[in-house]
């Protein structure tokens, strides 16, 4: 084309083969045949694919344009070889500069689309490639130490971190004391102080100390392949709103078959009836081709890839961005259900407390040492997995000069789940536990005793009565405190038009205390796991898009049963695995960053929709001739065809502005407060 327009070439160009076919038009024929066959063959592919499952797409479209230029202009170019008074006019450049400008598009969306996998190419960067391996004799003593891939990596192994280097897989110190910055995997930008016993993440960095980690969860099993895959897995999921996507592309693309056709006939008789004057009609072509051009243009710009980009590429950025915030959303989903959420159910332990309680006072009601107090009941309790009983015996450490201090052997040890424990510890029957545990095991309770748990559930304290030889002997107040910033948390959801309501096992006391604090009005206290999930679906029945917030086993009934489940990402691993969305930082403000990313990625969904239906609304009729009369403006194919291109890098642009989301400045103005969460 651009060979045509300088003097001397063009002349050599212009010289005829045989009969009126020329030197240039042979050698278009010959240079844009493996553009259309070849560099094109993966429109055919995707055609043949499209029409064999019944769902015309994008590469239908673009394969009958292109085939209707080329082989127009194969007919015209065979015909001007055989006649000795036909004016041949082609359209080669045509079909070549379409899928020129098609394929980059799709190059500059590839481009683009990478940009939204960057969170996950950031998180696979984390892990360190090699490791130094300890190795032991039979006695337990390093012979050696030797470096590995960190593949390589097997259970049970025991790795050396050094100061500055990267911890290749999870597991717990076994030697060694330093602070690990865990803000990769957690977003907490403070260091974490370890040392013997503490558990690491691989992926995060050994700041000081020399570490020695025995691993226990390497390759597909770490947390990084775990967060990894959760982030791959959204992204590739799709939402429920692409299916409006593509519903309306199945019967989009016949219809635009049908409308370029329909354009071409309009043009082609009317240009044969004279229906406008012959000066319309460019020199370089007939009425025929004008129309055929028309056609062709409606054909491509009406290309509905920009429809089929609008969602999946808004999902992947924002699910990117959820990642890189320490918001795990699993998949397009609970993106959407997110965004719609108007009510909260939030468990207590855990959730909206530390769900680590520590022992605040102790009231004796018998005449003993608080040393021999807690060393029985510290026996019984060093039995026990709950929550409340390792804060006693953390508790009772205190009274105890050895580092590692064997209590007392307990003997007939029972644990009354829910309830408490029952022990006997040397010559005393004991039983620590609630005042449920104490009736039903026939011990009365003194009034004095009953007025100190009445006091204790008043100010959010559990009380938990000891028992030795069937006669009470002590109160112990117990206390799970607030997460920081737990009471903007919910002031912050109010101002969202998001309900909140509390549902915990905890007793009616304890539970209306702690709501009162964070300033929720409804509560539902001492709830059996089946009877969290029953409230989620009563609240659905009512008409709202319930989520739910919880930590432990006991929350994921009511997790499953929930539009949204969202689980703390210090919680069990059941919660994590029946949420919809993990808040990795087990930060309570990320429950607003979840509903606020949400709503701004739907935001840009619904945006990408008008813009892509909105450029076809005002592109086809462009495209199909309406400005020519007036005044003589027609859109080439190729042109059409950049501008389809343009309008899908336009949606993946738009949707890569994501990139840019920020918190909520109500959130950051939690931070000035200096409330942070460990």
């Amino acid at each position: 084309m651009v060979l045509m327009y300088i003097p001397g070439i063009k002349n050599a160009l212009d010289m005829k083969v045989v009969n009126m076919l020329s030197i240039g038009e042979l050698l278009k024929w010959i240079l844009s045949t493996p553009v259309q066959f070849i560099i094109g063959r993966r429109f055919y592919v995707g055609s043949y694919n499209a029409l064999r499952h019944g769902s015309p797409n994008m590469d239908v479209l673009i394969a009958l344009g292109t085939n209707v230029a080329y082989f127009y202009s194969v007919y015209s170019v065979l015909r001007a070889a055989t006649s000795r008074d036909f004016d041949s006019n082609d359209f080669f450049e045509t079909s070549s500069m379409l899928i020129s400008f098609i394929l980059l598009g799709k190059y500059l969306e590839v481009l683009a689309k990478g940009k939204t996998s960057e969170a996950i190419a950031k998180l696979m960067d984390l892990a360190p490639e090699t490791a130094m391996l300890m190795i032991y004799d039979e006695d337990g003593n390093i012979v050696s130490e030797r470096e590995i891939g960190s593949r390589l990596i097997q259970h049970n192994d025991v790795i050396k971190v050094m100061p500055g280097a990267k911890i290749a897989c999870d597991g717990f110190v076994i030697w060694g004391q330093s602070h690990v910055n865990e803000s990769m995997i957690t977003g907490e930008a403070r260091p974490v102080a370890k040392r013997k016993g503490d558990n690491v993440i691989g992926g995060t960095v050994n700041e000081n100390g020399v570490l020695h980690v025995r691993a226990t969860h390497v390759g597909s099993e770490s947390a990084l392949s775990q967060i990894v895959r959760l982030v791959e897995s959204a992204q590739m999921a799709k939402a429920p709103v692409q299916k409006y996507a593509d519903r309306i592309s199945k019967y989009f693309v016949p219809l635009v078959i049908l409308l370029s056709l329909l354009t071409w006939l309009t043009w082609f008789l009317v240009g044969k009836y004279n229906g406008y004057p012959k000066s319309w009609i460019p020199s370089s072509m007939d009425s025929f081709q004008l129309a055929l051009q028309f056609g062709i243009s409606v054909m491509v710009i009406a290309c509905p890839c920009a429809l089929g980009l609008a969602t999946p590429t808004a999902v992947m950025v924002g699910t990117g961005v959820g990642a890189s915030q320490g918001v795990l959303i699993k998949g397009g989903q609970a993106l959407e259900s997110a965004h719609k959420v108007n009510c909260i159910v939030f468990d207590k332990t855990g959730t909206l407390t530390t769900g680590k309680p520590v022992v605040l006072s102790t009231r004796l009601l018998k005449n003993m040492a608080l040393r021999d107090f807690y060393e029985y009941v510290a026996a019984a309790e060093a039995n026990s997995e709950h929550p409340l009983a390792k804060a006693i015996v953390e508790y009772a450490k205190k009274f105890s000069e050895e580092e590692n201090y064997a209590w007392p052997q307990a003997q007939n040890f029972i644990s009354v789940t829910g309830h408490g424990v029952k022990a006997i510890i040397g010559n005393k029957e004991l039983i620590v536990g609630n005042k449920s545990l104490m009736l039903n095991s026939g011990i009365e309770i003194p009034d004095q005793a009953s007025e100190l748990l009445m006091e204790a559930e008043e100010v959010a304290q559990t009380g938990i009565l000891v028992a030795m030889n069937k006669e009470i002997v002590g109160v112990i107040s117990i206390s799970d405190p607030l997460k920081p910033g737990a009471q903007d948390v919910i002031s912050i959801l109010k101002s969202m038009n998001v309900r909140s309501i509390m549902v915990t096992g905890d007793n009616w006391g304890t539970a209306k205390a702690i709501a009162e604090e964070v300033g929720i009005a409804t509560i539902v206290a001492q709830a059996k796991p089946a009877e969290k999930a029953e409230k989620v679906k009563e609240l659905q029945m009512s008409g709202l898009t319930v989520a739910m917030v919880g930590d432990g086993i006991n929350d994921s009934p009511a997790l499953v049963s929930a539009d949204v489940g969202m689980a703390i990402g210090a919680g069990t691993d059941i919660a994590i695995e029946a949420a919809d969305i993990v808040l990795m930082k087990s930060n309570l403000e990320d429950v607003i960053t979840a509903i606020d990313l949400s709503r701004k990625t739907f935001s840009r969904i619904r945006m990408n929709y008008v813009w892509a239906l909105g450029y076809n609304i005002i592109g086809i009729p462009i495209a199909a001739g309406v400005l020519f009369p007036l005044t003589r403006f027609r859109l080439p194919p190729w042109a059409a065809g950049a501008a389809m291109a343009a309008s899908s890098v336009s949606v993946v642009m738009w949707s890569l502005l994501l990139k840019n989301y920020r918190r909520p400045k109500k959130l950051d103005s939690l931070q000035m407060k200096g409330i942070t969460v460990e």
